[in-house]
């Protein structure tokens, strides 16, 4: 018998509520697809709303559509507002849209384009309704970050807009790094409570829209070689469906394709890079973060009288595997 996790392996999911960001096409479509086919509630934020409802109409089960701009303040704080207001209570938060080396450009609150939606725009929206999924037993935040975490990635703290220079690369990995270290810390953060989870998951390579960006010297080898080098979005999307539904994951873990390499292949645990387990820069990243955003997590924010608490989870105490 195959010890391979498909999405056979995703359970019942009837009477929990899960909100996929993203989910019109690709990964995040056949996230929420699976998620639906399982009985889950499943809400597409998406960023067209027609499209999200053309892509609501190809799934079976409860689907809506909720408009959802990553690269705007408002338009995440307003769709919080409107989540808030459908559902009490949220079992589960992939936080899976994204956009990959786009030319320069900034979100409509200034921040550089990758960096403003890839993690300040995720964390804004599950800082938004955090306090909805808190009360939920076993409910689960799941971040997609990516391989390119690794690929010229550090966190800029001297230049987080790419004011003074621009690589698109560079900023992907900037942006993929900070989804990872934002899971680390939210973690640490959310223990105490003893309910809910940060994850994080990665898809390999997978033949989906996301590249459309890339340089256009790699965009036609990669367009040739894409039947070899890549899988499709239904197995791209399974790491994250393992993180976000299977009943082994714990805090802080991290799932990705299994083959050599990380490129394809069915999910299991992975390690990621050492800079992304760096506390004292995730500690800096999430203050930073809150103050472009706005957004305090107030619920998971250690309070004076916890300090000493709270210096053990930052040692390593969280459930964060290495």
């Amino acid at each position: 018998m195959s010890s391979d996790w498909t999405e056979r392996h995703v359970p019942d999911r009837h009477g929990r509520v899960a909100i996929v960001t993203g989910a019109n096409t690709g990964l995040g479509f056949e996230t929420a697809r699976m998620l639906a086919a399982r009985g889950a509630t499943v809400v597409l934020a998406v960023r067209d709303v027609e499209k999200g409802k053309r892509a609501a109409a190809r799934i079976t089960g409860d689907v809506t559509v909720q408009a959802l701009d990553l690269a705007s303040l408002d338009s995440i704080r307003s769709a919080a507002a409107d989540l808030r207001a459908a559902h009490p209570r949220i079992d589960l938060l992939i936080n899976n849209a994204g956009v990959m080396y786009t030319p320069r450009q900034t979100t409509a609150d200034g921040f550089e384009l990758q960096f403003g939606t890839n993690h300040l725009g995720h964390f804004a929206l599950t800082g938004l309704l955090l306090d909805r999924l808190l009360p939920v037993p076993g409910s689960r935040v799941v971040t997609v970050s990516s391989t390119g975490h690794r690929i010229r990635a550090a966190i800029h703290f001297d230049d987080l807009q790419w004011e003074r220079s621009y690589s698109r690369v560079a900023a992907y990995g900037q942006a993929k790094l900070a989804n990872l270290m934002f899971t680390y810390e939210l973690q640490r953060r959310l223990a105490p409570h003893g309910t809910t989870v940060a994850v994080a998951a990665h898809p390999g390579v997978s033949n989906t829209e996301l590249a459309r960006n890339s340089p256009a010297a790699l965009r036609v080898p990669v367009t040739w070689l894409a039947p070899l080098l890549t899988q499709k979005a239904e197995m791209g999307a399974l790491p994250t469906l393992r993180a976000a539904t299977d009943p082994a994951v714990t805090g802080g873990q991290y799932y990705g394709p299994g083959n050599r390499g990380e490129i394809r292949g069915y999910p299991k645990l992975v390690t990621s890079s050492p800079d992304s387990h760096d506390q004292a820069a995730q500690q800096r990243l999430w203050t930073v973060s809150e103050e472009l955003t706005g957004v305090t997590f107030a619920a998971v924010t250690p309070q004076l009288s916890d300090q000493a608490a709270w210096h053990s989870f930052s040692s390593g105490g969280a459930g964060v595997r290495r």
